[in-house]
């Protein structure tokens, strides 16, 4: 039924979003003397979104955010100390270890032997490559696409790669606005499995009408293919 099948990496394969929760939780509380919590959520968020043309996806990109936002809501008082501080939470992000979902292994050496396995994941190339290295997951992917967004013309570029038939691709991801809908609008099939947390930029409303599979974990996708 399915030529290929591809999936997310970020809060598909393993946690990610929990790891920026947590790190954007000890911003708020270096940031406690300036202004309140609620204000660093609103101003980071603002700051991300304005970024995003610029630094692209990823911890990079939400570092160099972090001390816009600091210096922008503390007028500049922040330290040196406080920017290194905020420095070495990006580092912390760099070198957390990989924490595949529940799952995940096992799902990829079911299938593995019937599909094609294929990454596409948006954000730096350095980043999402060290990811998939550390992973440990990188022997069950015949191929890996690292794209700087997930919109209809990225994934019509990947298709026209490998010359794949979008009726015959199946992509696998826990956001609906860049995992599931694109895919939907080339011609694709799409199964969204959800994560516990979305960043809020992830967010879309989902019609009550929709042209694709919600699983509640990976480990259903087997079966749900057998179904299919």
């Amino acid at each position: 039924m399915f030529d290929i099948i591809a999936f997310d990496a970020d809060d598909t394969l393993w946690h990610n979003e929990g790891l920026y929760i947590s790190i954007q939780e000890q911003l708020k509380t270096m940031l406690t003397n300036y202004c309140s919590a609620e204000l660093v959520d609103e101003k980071l968020y603002q700051t991300e979104i304005k970024n995003l043309s610029i630094w692209g996806y990823g911890i990079k990109g939400f570092v160099l955010s972090m001390i816009e936002t600091a210096l922008e809501l503390s007028d500049e008082a922040v330290s040196g100390a406080e920017i290194q501080t905020i420095l070495d939470m990006g580092m912390s992000m760099i070198a957390h270890p990989i924490d595949l979902l529940p799952g995940v292994e096992k799902t990829l050496q079911a299938l593995q032997p019937d599909y094609p396995l294929m990454v596409i994941t948006k954000g730096d190339l350095f980043e999402q490559e060290s990811k998939i290295a550390r992973s440990g997951l990188a022997n069950y992917f015949q191929h890996v696409e690292i794209v700087s967004h997930k919109t209809e013309s990225s994934y019509r570029a990947v298709l026209q790669k490998y010359n794949l038939n979008p009726k015959r691709f199946l992509m696998i991801g826990n956001s609906v606005k860049s995992d599931i809908l694109p895919i939907l609008q080339i011609g694709g099939q799409a199964v969204h499995i959800p994560y516990t947390s979305t960043w809020a930029h992830e967010q879309v409303e989902i019609l009550p009408r929709h042209d694709f599979a919600t699983l509640a974990q990976i480990a259903d996708l087997p079966r749900w293919l057998r179904a299919a």
